[in-house]
């Protein structure tokens, strides 16, 4: 059950049975999504929420990162949701991190050529170097 939203590629989930249930976040994989006081920022957040919280989520887990989180793909709603934040615009792909996800390309191509999302910003800012500055 994902019980959180922290940003547009970062959410938090309650797993095992009741009575022992387990909070752990997960880093949605090969994305990475605008912070949340850039631009697009909120609407990434809410735009992954609205497809998975509280909703049954599947995880699938692929390696941690250096922050603890596990590092992997999350389906809710029997879509992938880092597949729908490159879709709808609200994450581009994360190069760095992209090996093994190949067929989000086309789909980040197509929502920049439709400008939706952060694509319709004339100059958009990916996170890395956001964070960077």
């Amino acid at each position: 059950m994902v019980v959180a939203i922290t940003d547009g590629d970062t959410l938090k989930v309650r797993c095992g049975e009741p009575g022992a249930f387990e909070q752990i976040t997960i880093r949605l994989g090969a994305i990475d999504a605008p912070e949340k006081k850039m631009p697009f920022g909120n609407r990434s957040k809410q735009t992954l929420s609205d497809l998975c919280y509280q909703v049954q989520a599947t995880i699938t887990p692929k390696t941690k990162d250096r922050y603890g989180r596990t590092v992997g793909d999350v389906e809710c709603r029997g879509l992938d949701a880092g597949a729908e934040q490159i879709r709808t615009g609200m994450a581009w792909v994360y190069e760095r991190y992209a090996k093994g996800y190949e067929a989000l390309y086309p789909l980040q191509e197509a929502a920049r050529s439709a400008q939706v999302g952060l694509w319709s910003d004339p100059a958009p800012v990916p996170p890395w170097e956001w964070r960077h500055q």
